[in-house]
Order: C-alpha cells, then sequence, then structure tokens
C-alpha cells in the first residue's frame, strides 16, 4: 500500500492538504492519510465495478424473483457504505504495519527469492492460500452462535446483485478479508502484485454476486463462479469457496449449482413466465 501513499503524498497530501512542517514519515500522518485513501479506493471499486456489473451483466429480469426484495439494490448500497468506513479502521492497521516495514512485501524483480518464477508462484499461492482461509472463515461464521450476530445480514439477499458483494457486517467483512492481508507477513510478494491483487479480490467479490451463472464446462467444477455462490445464499449450507471448489470439495460442502441443472433463479423465472404467472410492469426497486 505504501505505492499508493507515496503517490497520494507527492501529488496530493503533500502540496495540498498537510503543512509543510509535517513530515510524510510521521506515524499518525501515516495512519490518517491510510484510512483517507483506503476508504476512497474501497468505495470507488465498490462502485465502479458493481455499477458496470450491474448495468451490463446482472440480468435484470431477476428482479421479479418472488425472492428479490424491495428496493434491494439501494440496501445493499446502504448497508455497504455504512460497513466499509469500519472495516477500513483495522485495515489500516495491517497497512500501516506494512509501509512500517513489518511485512515481506519488496519493491524488485531482483527481490524475489526465484525472480520473475517466484513472482508468478507468489499470485497462484496467494489465491489458493486466500481460498483455503477464506473458505474456513467463511464456515466458521456459518456457526449457529455467530451467524445471527455477524453473517445473517449478508444472507438478507437471497437473489443478490452485485452490489451485495460489499454488504456485510464490518466484523464479518473484515475477518473474511483477514487472509489478503496476512498473506505477505508470511511469504515474500511484490509490492506492484500484491496492489493487483487487493484490487482482482475486489472486482472477484462483485463478480460472484452478478448473476451471470456462465463457466466454461471444463471449469464449471473448479471455479466457484456466480452460479456456485448464488446457491451459497439460496440453500446456505453450500460453496463456502472464494475461487475455486477445492475445499467445499474436502470440507463435504460442495453442491453442483443449480442453474447448471436448468434449475436455478433464471430457469424459474421461465417457467412461471411460460405459465403466465409472471406479471409485467415494473420490478421492485423505486
Amino acid at each position: 500500500m505504501d505505492i499508493v501513499l507515496c503517490y497520494a503524498d507527492d501529488h496530493i497530501f503533500t502540496p495540498y492538504v498537510y503543512p509543510s512542517s509535517w513530515p510524510e514519515g510521521d506515524a499518525l500522518r501515516q495512519i490518517i492519510s491510510l484510512l483517507i485513501v483506503t476508504n476512497l479506493g474501497a468505495t470507488a471499486i465498490y462502485l465502479v465495478f458493481g455499477m458496470l456489473s450491474y448495468y451490463f451483466i446482472f440480468d435484470h429480469t431477476l428482479k421479479k424473483h418472488p425472492q428479490y426484495l424491495p428496493n434491494q439494490v439501494r440496501r445493499e448500497i446502504k448497508y455497504a457504505m455504512q460497513s466499509l468506513p469500519w472495516i477500513s479502521i483495522p485495515t489500516v492497521g495491517l497497512f500501516f504495519a506494512e509501509i512500517r516495514g513489518y511485512s515481506k512485501l519488496y519493491d524488485n524483480i531482483e527481490d524475489s527469492p526465484y525472480g520473475w518464477f517466484g513472482v508468478v508462484l507468489s499470485m497462484i499461492s496467494f489465491l489458493f492460500f486466500t481460498d483455503m482461509c477464506i473458505y474456513w472463515i467463511h464456515r466458521f461464521l456459518h456457526h449457529r452462535f455467530l451467524y445471527k450476530h455477524l453473517h445473517k445480514p449478508h444472507h438478507t439477499w437471497k437473489l443478490p446483485t452485485p452490489f451485495a458483494s460489499h454488504a456485510f457486517h464490518p466484523v464479518d467483512g473484515f475477518l473474511q478479508s483477514i487472509p489478503y492481508h496476512i498473506y505477505p507477513f508470511l511469504f515474500p510478494l511484490h509490492k506492484v502484485v500484491y496492489l493487483g491483487l487487493y484490487v482482482f479480490v475486489n472486482i472477484w467479490t462483485v463478480s460472484i454476486h452478478d448473476g451471470d451463472y456462465r463457466v466454461p464446462r471444463i471449469l464449471e467444477g473448479i471455479i466457484n463462479g456466480s452460479a456456485h455462490h448464488t446457491d451459497h445464499h439460496l440453500y446456505f449450507d453450500y460453496n463456502y469457496g472464494q475461487y475455486f471448489t477445492l475445499w467445499d470439495r474436502i470440507g463435504g460442502s460442495y453442491k453442483y449449482p443449480s442453474a447448471l441443472e436448468g434449475k436455478g433463479p433464471r430457469d424459474f423465472m421461465r417457467n412461471l413466465k411460460a405459465k403466465g404467472k409472471l406479471m409485467d410492469g415494473a420490478d421492485k426497486e423505486e
């Protein structure tokens, strides 16, 4: 995150925001700057990619589904925008530790233990490490003693839109983000790769809520896409994984997506329409 902070210091904070007497390396200044950058960045990624996905990918006929809630998009956005600032507080603590040099992030390819091969390997291991951790964190959040207090708000959306992607209870959202942040404290990772992966995981989170159930047939049993995650929202005890189905298979929680069996929400809507039970006119958004 120090790449973003350095850019913000050079072009915004130092010339226009902070007094010249306040050094860039001051701890309090760095924390305040990280809070600003983290909140603006997370909000921008959420809203920009959420809107792109909602308007160009999401199937709007699903808004007439019986399990789609009145004013759902507005409610998803409101919940996410209330949660993101709270999630940013502990997140900034981890970012602060990174820029203070406590992580294993490095600047140059030459610093990689195995050169370019190490960089590529770190990207792959990041995905598998975070997928494994998120699976168990996510499953833990479904325990009856935690679910109603932390994770239940995210399951309000039985048929999520892309805007449900970040609509978490703050503690829930932070817990599921921890694997992304602890990876560079455990394993070497290039700073630019880390920043790219941070953006990628946020976009991926949007994508698995986008209602586009298409998956290349060869990857249907490997990738945990929107079809898999929609079944998680609908049936609760299945498909906890983030990117892959590996840990769901190991943990006995894998479910082949109903959308790929011709039994998904879109199929339900087509059946309603064929029976003349689908009402035309306005959807549930005001």
